[in-house]
């Protein structure tokens, strides 16, 4: 199990991911799954992996190695894509060379080959983009209206980008909230732990104003969870409490 956010707004561009796998209670592990692909001033490119560890593995490598484009003889990286877009569909396209491998046989020994990426960044003259791209190789990409994605275990973390985000959030209001997600996600599932993997990139700068790996007792982390639970049981405190009685 994995959970991995990421956030578009006005400022830039947020990536966390936590770093925990498991086959089972008893084979944890840890793998980073926010990766970065970066020459600064260049471009700059964060991808985040969720689902079976090895066949996410796979397509990274794919996406280092190339894949030759059989029109024009050349090899395709992330590095030389022209475009985010273009970046895109060709994580989209290395999915789809590794699932055809390697998918069959996974589905005939009966174990789960499902797989979704994060993939945000910027190349220099065009814009900031973040997509989402699914098992199949397609995929939708970040809006103002919704300017976050999640792949993993969403659900705990949803509710709390849903009231916070907007595409105006302060870059670092938006990592703030993005560690809460975390957080409450953290809380409901012992399948998502520390260590914290975070990306952090302004808009038109192409290199990272901040990458940090949070580990178990992260000072900041820790006062943020402690602050976030007290200011909950605060809040619920000082609501009123419900007037309904049975009539009668």
């Amino acid at each position: 199990m994995t959970y991995c956010c990421g956030i578009l707004v006005r400022d830039g561009l947020v990536m966390i991911a936590d770093t925990r796998t498991n086959a089972g209670v008893d084979n944890i592990s840890t793998f980073r799954k926010l990766h970065v692909y970066m020459e600064p001033g260049e471009r700059i490119m964060a991808l985040a992996s969720s689902g079976n560890l090895s066949l996410s593995q796979s397509v990274r490598s794919t996406l280092v190695e190339g894949l030759e484009n059989p029109e024009t003889g050349e090899v395709e990286t992330l590095m030389n894509a022209p475009t985010m877009f273009k970046a895109a569909q060709r994580i989209g396209n290395a999915i789809r060379n590794v699932q055809s491998v390697e998918g069959k046989a996974l589905a005939a020994a009966e174990v789960d080959h499902e797989i979704a990426f994060l993939f945000g960044g910027q190349i220099k003259g065009g814009p900031m983009r973040l997509f989402m791209i699914y098992s199949a190789g397609n995929f939708i990409e970040c809006t103002t209206d919704t300017p976050y994605l999640q792949i993993g275990e969403h659900k705990y973390g949803k509710p709390v980008l849903d009231r916070a985000i907007a595409f105006d959030t302060d870059i670092n209001d938006a990592l703030k909230i993005g560690l809460i997600s975390m957080d409450s996600t953290m809380r409901s599932n012992l399948g998502v732990g520390l260590p914290i993997d975070l990306l952090v990139v302004r808009r038109d700068k192409c290199e990272p104003e901040v990458s940090y790996r949070i580990e178990p007792g992260e000072p900041y982390f820790q006062d943020l969870r402690e602050r976030w639970s007290a200011a909950l049981r605060a809040a619920h405190i000082a609501i009123p409490r419900p007037p309904y009685r049975t009539p009668g």
